[in-house]
């Protein structure tokens, strides 16, 4: 309930105060250019840096990876732009943390950090260690398989 509290109070008056500020210290046609621009670089932004983490996503498929910080990279991102296409200063702030690279890197490690256990806690035989996932004694499955030709299918 605090969180929602926050989110749909009190955000929206800081961004209310923040745009009045600027716009009593700029004026309020330069105010509204400036919202603007910064939601056209942020669309840019956003698009370079999806592509990029689209790409880092497909070169760990390839590899045989398993793209969990692509994920969160390319979530971070889907959030950054929203956050930069939103009417705001402060959330233009917050977003721009979340699209650039060095700072979206430090916000995947904190969220990793904080989360982590929780996504791979629920995964049976897998234990979280810092942050690689080791299968724990015992958890090894025996099973067989078998090839079948596609060709000799009915």
């Amino acid at each position: 309930m605090p969180f929602l509290l926050l989110l749909f109070i009190v955000v929206p008056i800081l961004e209310i105060y923040v745009i009045i500020q600027v716009g009593q210290a700029i004026g309020a046609v330069w105010t509204i250019v400036l919202l603007i621009v910064d939601s056209i670089l942020g669309t840019l932004l956003m698009r370079s840096q999806g592509r990029a983490a689209w790409r880092r996503f497909q070169l760990a498929l390839s590899e045989g990876r398993v793209p969990a910080r692509e994920v969160v990279d390319g979530v971070l991102v889907i959030f950054g732009g929203a956050f930069l296409l939103t009417p705001g200063f402060c959330s233009d702030i917050f977003g721009a943390l979340l699209l650039l690279p060095p700072t979206r890197a430090v916000i995947r490690r904190l969220i990793v950090r904080r989360f982590g256990f929780k996504l791979f806690g629920a995964i049976p035989g897998v234990r979280v260690s810092g942050s690689a996932r080791e299968p724990q004694p015992g958890a090894d499955v025996e099973g067989t398989a078998t090839e079948i030709d596609p060709r000799r299918l009915p």
